[in-house]
């Protein structure tokens, strides 16, 4: 395979992948209708060379120039408030979010809210909430990632934090599925190693947890097979050599799958690093990684013959101790911290994260029901 790969997928919505595609971004706009977009990001990414860039192309296409980007590391209603605010002041019609999962599930939830009179948390993913909501002002996004992680561009939900509670909330609807999504590896290639790492690890956790769960969606379980096998061929080559287009490109597709993947669950590796990543601001990616580890061992007599199938599809020999052994290899060449005492977290919360955890949404799909009990001992083996 060369560097250069590109591709149009119409699965799970219109996906442009390959180097340079951005240059398709105010076309993209205009095939959903939108004349006056806003530019959704992050603080971080608000100045860089490849948001201006963006920027440009939309304004010399006579889209405007505006843009968004009061947004936190773990995004929480405040900034989806001021950020709906621009959107209706502006008077916008579309959103761009653009970013790593922050930047994409804040952009997606203002184009959503701009439509709605609710709060937001009457849209939290809980039985047919998302039925409570009013179609007619919800407005159209394009979504750009800059990183190759949550693969939020090709999902129906954001994850919004309660800045008053801490708790991560993931709020649902259909028409959060951007219109297109342009996935060029390009704008991949100035992340750091240690982000490189992060949403690398986030992608393979998605995967490795939707495979593992125990809900009946074959497609998902097919997904996250080879979404594995990307990751385990291209994200050390991301991680050493930045620039390798190759494997960017092969990464942005592992994170899409793993967020199409996850349909059919996940699981306590998202469930503890879903509290440790509200209470204590940590990169959601690399907490995954973190706890991944103790996760396996937990749920090994639930998921060893899976796993054993996995091995082998992947090319690691000696089923789930193998595949064991790899995980913890993965993670030493990435740098990733082996516990969480040494991600610098004091084990003095456990009980409230446990608490925490048991609630999460993605308890559900745990291959070994989660109690209070069994989880406390879980969070004490990943210190």
């Amino acid at each position: 395979m060369s560097s250069n790969i590109t591709a149009n997928w119409s699965y799970p919505t219109s996906v442009k992948l390959g180097r340079g595609r951005i240059k398709e971004l105010a076309d993209a706009c205009k095939s959903l209708g939108i004349k006056k977009p806003l530019l959704v990001t992050d603080r971080g990414l608000a100045s860089m060379a490849i948001t201006k860039n963006a920027l440009d192309i939309l304004e010399d296409a006579g889209l405007g120039r505006a843009i968004f980007a009061d947004v936190d590391p773990n995004p929480n209603e405040k900034n989806l408030e001021a950020g709906v605010k621009a959107f209706k002041d502006g008077g916008h019609d579309g959103v761009v979010a653009f970013g790593g999962g922050s930047g994409l599930d804040l952009g997606k939830c203002v184009a959503f809210m701009a439509g709605q009179t609710r709060p937001v948390w009457d849209f939290e993913d809980i039985g047919d909430w998302w039925t409570r909501a009013s179609i007619d002002g919800i407005a159209p996004i394009v979504a750009v990632p800059t990183t190759a992680g949550t693969g939020s561009e090709v999902g129906r939900a954001s994850v919004i934090t309660n800045s008053e509670t801490h708790v991560k909330k993931i709020i649902f609807h259909p028409k959060f599925l951007p219109g297109v999504v342009i996935s060029d590896p390009e704008l991949t290639v100035g992340m750091p190693k240690i982000i490189t790492a992060g949403t690398g690890m986030d992608a393979f956790a998605h995967c490795l947890e939707a495979y593992s769960s125990p809900f009946y969606h074959p497609m998902s379980a097919g997904i996250a097979l080879e979404g594995m096998r990307l990751v385990k061929e291209f994200l050390p080559r991301a991680y050493r050599e930045g620039t390798d287009l190759e494997a960017r490109a092969n990464m942005m597709a592992a994170a899409a799958m793993g967020a199409v993947a996850f349909q059919k669950g996940l699981g306590a590796i998202h469930a503890l690093s879903h509290p440790i990543g509200a209470v204590y601001n940590t990169h959601h990616g690399m907490t995954n990684a973190v706890v991944m580890p103790a996760v396996l061992r937990f749920n090994r007599k639930a998921i060893e013959e899976k796993i054993c199938r996995a091995a082998a599809y992947l090319g690691i020999s000696g089923g789930f101790d193998g595949f064991y052994d790899y995980v913890l290899k993965l993670r030493s060449e990435l740098g990733v911290p082996e516990t969480l005492s040494a991600m610098g977290i004091a084990p003095d919360r456990i009980d409230e994260l446990s608490a925490m955890a048991i609630e999460d949404p993605s308890a559900g799909g745990n291959p070994v029901a989660l109690t209070l009990e069994n989880t406390k001992a879980l969070f004490r083996d990943c210190f």
